[in-house]
């Protein structure tokens, strides 16, 4: 189950005030009209409902015997083959899917079969890449090698996303995770162990209620230790309505202190980028060459197609939201095969241009990428990178932003403030080809950061 990651553990004092706030009333209208060439499918079976989890999800409780003739995953699935048959048809140049991703709940309580019946309909409404990156999310205690054979040998799953979340018992106890350290190991030996499946993820989560440092340190060691070639690390955010939202407060015991949290950021970046793991997202490290295409999507702002419970759209400019309950969700699918419904990538008309803007913004931010200043310019205008530059001064003063030139060599403080100083006269920022934050300590205030960019996109 993958968690919102957003850290915003450290502050600084606010810079001084932008004197002028940018207008969106003269934006390029260039809002992405790409079809999409990623699908998300969420899959919302779980054993039981953790206790941080907001997410739309099916509790199937403890059953004895296989999940194959549940009605409630089989129904579910024949649904989801109905609501991409009913999706409208993509035109003939388009290109297929490039990358499939199963989230969840849990994919990997969805027998195999079940799981290839919609890659068959993805592939015969949309097309289907030979060498597409298809990912599942699959948690310990969940599947075993068989299992893990057939995803991999027959449905074509080439990437996994292994939710461990903690190598201790009494964490994942308190987590209500379904799951102990024993069916931890007992899954790395079995995703390790399949043949054909060289590219996997295992992700963890830090800041959890009486989670210590020492804790911490022993999870990232022992990630290291199993040899992904991907780690993702989020951090906790309690939200209302979950077990631990009704128990605790952000910031007070058992919880950590914001201090406390941003200490255990700085060790998983320390740590895993020391074991030669590339730092390429807020949340995400890599070995070389294995970055998740499919998560690229969205911090990149391309367009990707949403199926299922709750699951997120986004084509032409435009994101959209499934209903988050199961009636309400068969009565989308319905009123889309009725016609009734019409989703695809080439209106325009409902496009809010300052949305996308500020998408872009964050989206850039949380990558080690950064934001690519041509480009911006290109799609809104010379005026909001000004304005964007002037709010970020101070930060690339004190090190927690990082403006690059076109060869990314990075610009110091004084070469920033020396551009900067031309623009009265030339109206626009010359010589920044790109602005990111910096790992750690950029990074640690991106909350903070992307809320003040805001403040310049949408005054």
């Amino acid at each position: 189950m993958m968690l919102k990651s957003f850290v915003s553990y450290a502050t600084l004092q606010s810079p001084p005030t932008v004197r002028r706030n940018a207008s969106l009333n003269s934006l390029a209208r260039t809002a992405p009209q790409s079809p999409p060439t990623s699908a998300y499918v969420h899959l919302p079976f779980c054993r039981k409902r953790c206790h941080y989890c907001d997410f739309p999800i099916l509790a199937l409780g403890t059953r004895s015997g296989d999940d194959d003739d549940d009605p409630r995953i089989t129904d579910y699935v024949h649904l989801i083959c109905r609501e991409i048959q009913a999706t409208r048809d993509p035109d003939p140049d388009d290109p297929p899917l490039q990358t499939v991703y199963f989230g969840g709940g849990t994919p990997s309580l969805v027998p195999p079969k079940l799981v290839l019946s919609i890659v068959d309909a993805l592939r015969g409404k949309f097309g289907v890449r030979s060498d597409v990156e298809m990912s599942i999310e699959m948690d310990p205690g969940t599947f075993d090698a068989r299992k893990m054979r057939e995803l991999v040998g027959e449905v074509g799953v080439n990437r996994v996303s292994l939710g461990v979340q903690a190598f201790q018992d009494e964490i994942l106890r308190g987590c209500g995770r379904g799951h102990g350290v024993r069916e931890v190991y007992e899954a790395l030996e079995i995703v390790r162990g399949c043949g054909g499946l060289g590219n996997w993820s295992l992700d963890l989560i830090s800041s959890l209620p009486y989670q210590t440092l020492e804790m911490w340190e022993e999870s990232l060691r022992l990630a290291v230790e199993a040899l992904p070639t991907h780690v993702s690390v989020y951090d906790l955010q309690v939200e209302q309505g979950t077990k631990f939202g009704a128990l605790y407060t952000p910031g007070e015991f058992p919880l950590p202190s914001d201090a406390q949290s941003a200490e255990f950021y700085t060790m998983a970046s320390k740590t895993l980028t020391g074991a030669g793991y590339e730092h390429y997202e807020i949340s995400s490290y890599c070995k070389e060459g294995y970055q998740s295409k499919h998560n690229q999507t969205y911090w990149e702002n391309k367009p990707f197609y949403g199926f299922g419970l709750g699951a997120a759209s986004y084509m032409g400019g435009v994101r959209f939201s499934r209903p988050r309950k199961m009636k309400e969700y068969m009565g989308f699918v319905q009123d889309l095969e009725n016609g009734l419904l019409l989703l695809d990538h080439n209106h325009k008309e409902s496009i809010d241009y300052k949305d996308v803007a500020m998408d872009v913004v964050m989206l850039s931010l949380r990558t080690a990428r950064g934001l690519d200043v041509k480009s911006y310019k290109e799609s809104f205008g010379d005026t909001l990178v000004v304005f964007l530059c002037e709010k970020f001064k101070p930060y690339v003063e004190s090190g927690h932003v990082i403006a690059l030139d076109e060869e990314r060599r990075t610009l110091s403080a004084d070469e920033f403030s020396s551009l900067l100083s031309d623009v009265e006269k030339l109206g626009k920022v010359e010589g920044v080809a790109f602005i990111r934050l910096s790992d750690p300590e950029g990074f640690l205030l991106s909350n903070e950061l992307i809320s003040m960019a805001f403040e310049v996109l949408s005054p």
